[in-house]
């Protein structure tokens, strides 16, 4: 088990972008939560098997269809194992 830290940059916020993502994870068997940040990028963190994280995170390249993703920015760590779902914040 393994955690990323995925920050989403560009046209991000109010596309849908949170509940696909919760879908997305949820689909891979991903824990953790995505929240709305205050400089209108999107943060998640992120905990399962590093085969699927790989899968969300390419996914969030691209997002939603009326996204504009600009960057990915991920940090990868340990799983915590603080997380029994995923949510959005």
């Amino acid at each position: 088990m393994k955690r990323a830290e995925i920050k989403i940059t560009g046209q991000v916020q109010g596309v849908f972008f949170r509940q696909s993502t919760k879908e997305k994870a949820d689909e891979l068997n991903i824990v953790g939560w995505v929240r709305n940040e205050p400089d209108e990028s999107v943060l998640i963190a992120a905990e399962g098997e590093e085969e699927n994280l790989q899968k969300l995170i390419e996914w969030t390249r691209v997002g939603t269809k009326f996204a504009k993703v600009e960057g990915v920015e991920v940090e990868w760590g340990g799983a915590t194992n603080e997380f029994y779902t995923f949510e959005m914040k």
